[in-house]
């Protein structure tokens, strides 16, 4: 009854703010950024993935969205001040050799500004705004209403899982509230990218910041939705995106650490070098990792789809529990090439990641398709990617840049070097693990003993598995020497 009561309030403030910017009638981009920014910091969010989406909106509109990313309403800078003063206990004069006090830029959750250090090093200054916890909680109050809404009412809910992506994002978007986590992802992003040409993070300077303020080495570059200024530049434009498509392979496969917030006011394009032209990003606040598993089988879903291999593709979906375990294979790899066919008449070049993603989505509901909380991020970085990607150059090739380091990669997962560091980076783990086998096996064995003297009727049925179990303890036992001796040989050869 509460959640009703939330989302019954909250859709008549939305109606009422819709009307108030006159969202309802004669919509277009510029009402829209209005109505987004008066919702709240999260309705900000999804206008900044629209903005990316002129596939979904047209250009005028998609243009106007763009002022979400980093053009949002300032708060007073005198506020600003103050809180850099309260979190840092000095003045601002004591800091900073000059301070600028028109914001170079106002986001959704925080607002920045320029200033110099007394060492003469330009930085620029991210505060998060006045009471954002505030209405941060206040938005997710109405998505968390609506998805106990939708968990009780939709007989599909146990597939959406919409509870479950609600508080995959909370945890995601919290985050985003303390600045040190942002610092800390920052730092760590670089050091993944210290020698690259590709992508360039800014420096933080640790000593300035706190939860709510972050210092930050003040960059220089084009926003990356600025394409006449790009092209003034003589910037490679093709090779430009697809560099794109390399930093988010290289930050998914490579480092298992992605930006997942690369939205046009994140990411600039840098000037120094126009034939092998690199990205600068910034506001690495959101960022993903996946399991071994998870990257292991999105790696082969990508390679089977890139392959046409519809078999391989079932199958990795049955066995990875993405659809129902018990659903028939045949039926579903022939619903996957009937949804992937059609679409495979194009080039490559012309087919949309994000749009094959919900075709094959949507063809495999039947079969109980349950969506990856873990995988969120991940698919929302690949639209933004995508969707930039297009922006600067409309032919790229995404296809073509991924099957071979998917195909590389994959093949480098099974090179010997990579168990010998694995078992070297975990030996104590895996010991202690292989010490626990052989108890677990007669504890195994016990329970079927006890469970026999009940059911008599299985004894045949119980006494083939103690003979296999008595075949995997003897396996067991074999497989700890085997680790053992690779561990020694590889402490030998190290």
């Amino acid at each position: 009854m509460f959640n009703i009561a939330v989302l019954v309030y909250e859709l008549a403030r939305m109606g009422i703010l819709g009307l108030k910017n006159n969202i309802f009638f004669s919509p277009n981009g510029e009402k829209a950024v209005n109505y987004l920014q008066s919702l709240g910091p999260i309705f900000i969010k999804f206008g900044q993935l629209l903005s990316t989406r002129t596939d979904i909106l047209d250009e005028r509109t998609a243009r106007d969205l763009q002022v979400l990313t980093d053009q949002c309403k300032p708060f007073n800078s005198l506020e600003f001040k103050k809180i850099i003063e309260n979190e840092l206990g000095d003045t601002v004069e004591n800091i900073f050799e000059h301070f600028n006090d028109e914001p170079l830029a106002a986001a959704s959750l925080a607002q920045v500004h320029e200033a110099t250090l007394k060492n003469g090093k330009s930085v620029v200054v991210k505060v998060l705004r006045p009471n954002i916890h505030r209405d941060v909680n206040r938005n997710l109050r109405v998505l968390k209403a609506v998805a106990k809404i939708v968990d009780k009412t939709y007989k599909e809910s146990n597939r959406l899982k919409p509870l479950e992506v609600v508080k995959n994002y909370e945890s995601t978007i919290l985050r985003e509230l303390d600045l040190r986590l942002e610092a800390s992802n920052t730092s760590r992003t670089r050091k993944n990218f210290l020698d690259s040409d590709e992508l360039y993070i800014p420096e933080i300077y640790w000593e300035l910041t706190t939860s709510k303020v972050m210092v930050v080495e003040k960059i220089d570059g084009i926003p990356c939705t600025d394409i006449k200024q790009i092209e003034d530049h003589g910037i490679n434009k093709k090779l430009l995106a697809e560099n794109g498509v390399m930093i988010f392979l290289n930050q998914v496969f490579r480092d298992n650490f992605f930006h997942a917030d690369m939205h046009p006011g994140n990411i600039f394009v840098a000037k120094n070098n126009p034939e092998n032209p690199g990205y600068i990003a910034i506001d690495c606040a959101i960022s993903g990792s996946l399991s071994n598993e998870e990257r292991y089988i999105l790696a082969r879903m990508l390679q089977a789809v890139l392959k046409q291999n519809y078999k391989s593709l079932s199958q990795l979906f049955i066995s990875s529990g993405w659809v129902d375990v018990s659903s028939n294979q045949i039926d579903l790899e022939n619903t996957l090439r009937a949804c992937c066919e059609p679409i495979f008449e194009k080039p490559l070049s012309e087919i949309e990641f994000g749009k094959l993603l919900l075709y094959l989505f949507q063809s495999t509901r039947p079969f109980g398709l349950s969506l990856q909380p873990s995988l969120v991020l991940l698919q929302k970085t690949l639209i933004h990617i995508e969707g930039m990607g297009r922006q600067i150059y409309p032919e790229l090739d995404f296809w073509g840049i991924a099957e071979p380091y998917l195909d590389n990669w994959l093949k480098d997962q099974l090179n010997p070097l990579k168990l010998k560091d694995f078992i070297l980076d975990n030996k104590e783990d895996i010991l202690h693990k292989a010490s626990e086998l052989p108890l677990i096996v007669f504890e195994t064995l016990d329970e079927l003993r006890g469970f026999a003297k009940n059911q008599k009727s299985n004894e045949l049925k119980i006494k083939k598995m103690e003979l296999q179990l008595q075949k995997e303890k003897f396996m067991i036992r074999a497989s700890v020497v085997v680790i053992i001796a690779i561990i020694a040989l590889a402490m030998l050869t190290k």
